[in-house]
């Protein structure tokens, strides 16, 4: 690999590392304003994303135990952020979902972030944000097989 590359590369990984911080930092400060812990917001951003999700579904997509789920979902419901309903094909199960008048509540929150992101894609052509987009996603999935690994999953 070229020393040009080397940098090149050096420099991305340093800039992730760099936006993965003020993510956390940002979930973090929202969270904090809900009265939830970031692992909470997190949680409902999968609810949010995926749609309503059994305790089994949301524990193998985070990572988290079992156990740990189920006192994660026994918290949100306390706090109004989550409900469980009855699973429409199979009695003995549940679904998690997203209470949408919570979500509504919170959306303001990311309106600021979500303008400026925008503004930041329109200074890019369609070929590069594709490229911008592709890489994301493929570094989203290599980070979440990383935390699987550390919690053998």
């Amino acid at each position: 690999m070229s020393s040009e590359r080397e940098e090149l590369v050096a420099r991305l990984i340093d800039a992730s590392r760099a936006l993965s911080t003020e993510t956390v930092m940002f979930h973090t400060a929202i969270a904090e304003r809900q009265g939830l812990s970031a692992v909470e917001t997190k949680a409902m951003d999968y609810l949010a994303r995926f749609g309503p999700l059994t305790p089994k579904q949301l524990s193998e997509r985070s990572g988290l135990a079992p156990a740990s789920v189920t006192a994660l979902i026994d918290r949100l419901e306390r706090k109004g952020t989550v409900k469980r309903t009855p699973h429409p094909r199979d009695r003995r199960r549940l679904l998690v979902e997203l209470n949408p008048e919570y979500a509504r509540s919170i959306a303001p929150l990311w309106d600021h972030l979500i303008q400026q992101v925008r503004e930041l894609c329109a200074t890019y052509s369609d070929e590069q944000l594709a490229l911008v987009a592709d890489f994301t996603v493929e570094a989203a999935r290599i980070t979440h097989e990383a935390a699987a690994r550390l919690t053998d999953r």
